[in-house]
C-alpha cells in the first residue's frame, strides 16, 4: 500500500514516514499541496494523510483536488483544539482526523483501520455490476447501461464506496467539479434518471438508497433491500 503524506513540518514528517515504512508502507511525502498534486499526477496511492493548516492550498481545498476523478481515502491532520476543523473534515467526505500531537502508531492503526474497511467493503460492489474504470463503462447484471456522463459520474462514485452514505456535496465535487451552473438539485434529478435505467434491466430491484438529509449510497446487496434508515424515491 502506498501512502501519500503531505505535511509541511519536516520533523513531524519524518516521524510518520518512519513509523508507516516500519509497518510495512511505501510512503512519499510532500510539503507542500501543489507538489502533492504534482506527485498525484505521476503516482497512484491508496491513501492520503493531509495535514489541514499547509501554507498554500489549505487540506481540505487539497482533498478535494486529489479525489477528482478517483476515490481516495483521507485521513486529516488537525490542531489538537480544532474541532470546527474536525467536523469539517468529516462533513466533506474525511475518512478519519488524528489531532496533534499525536503518537505515530496510533496513526498507523488508523491508517489500517480505513484501508482494511475499504479492502472489506470493495468486493460487495460486484453485486450484480461490472465496473470497467478505464473504459469508463458500467454493466448491470451483465448488461451494458446506456449512461450519461454524469450518470457515469455517479454510479462509478457510489461504486467505489458501496454502502457508504455519499452527501449531495461530496457528489458535486466528484462528478460536477467547479462547475458554475450546477446544484443540489442536479444530483437528484441524475439520480432520477440512472434509476430508471436500473429498473430498465432489473424492475424488482433498486440498489440506490437514499437517505433524508444526508445523501445517497449503493446497497451491498441489490437483492436484500432494507428499508430501514433509508428511502426509496
Amino acid at each position: 500500500m502506498h501512502i501519500l503524506l503531505v505535511e509541511d513540518e519536516p520533523a513531524i514528517a519524518d516521524i510518520v514516514l518512519h513509523a508507516l515504512r516500519a509497518e510495512g508502507f511505501e510512503a512519499s511525502h510532500c510539503l507542500t499541496g501543489r507538489d502533492a498534486l504534482a506527485l498525484a499526477r505521476s503516482q497512484a496511492f491508496d491513501l492520503a494523510v493531509l495535514d489541514v493548516g499547509l501554507p498554500d492550498i489549505g487540506g481540505f481545498a487539497l482533498c478535494r483536488e486529489l479525489r477528482r476523478g478517483r476515490d481516495l481515502p483521507v485521513i486529516f491532520l488537525t490542531a489538537h483544539n480544532a474541532e470546527a476543523e474536525r467536523i469539517l473534515g468529516l462533513e466533506i467526505g474525511g475518512d478519519d482526523y488524528v489531532t496533534k500531537p499525536f503518537s505515530p502508531r496510533e496513526l498507523v492503526a488508523r491508517v489500517r483501520v480505513v484501508l482494511r474497511r475499504l479492502h472489506h467493503e470493495a468486493p460487495a460492489a460486484a453485486s450484480g455490476f461490472a465496473h470497467d474504470v478505464e473504459g469508463k463503462r458500467i454493466t448491470f447484471r451483465r448488461q451494458l447501461l446506456d449512461l450519461t456522463r454524469y450518470e457515469y459520474g455517479l454510479l462509478a462514485a457510489l461504486l467505489q464506496r458501496p454502502g457508504a452514505v455519499l452527501s449531495r456535496v461530496q457528489l458535486m465535487d466528484r462528478v460536477w467539479g467547479n462547475a458554475l451552473d450546477s446544484g443540489d438539485r442536479t444530483v437528484d434529478t441524475h439520480i432520477k434518471t440512472l434509476r430508471a435505467k436500473l429498473r430498465e434491466v432489473a424492475p424488482d430491484l433498486d440498489p440506490i438508497r437514499t437517505h433524508r438529509g444526508l445523501g445517497y449510497s449503493l446497497e451491498m446487496d441489490p437483492r436484500e433491500a432494507d428499508p430501514r434508515g433509508a428511502t426509496r424515491e
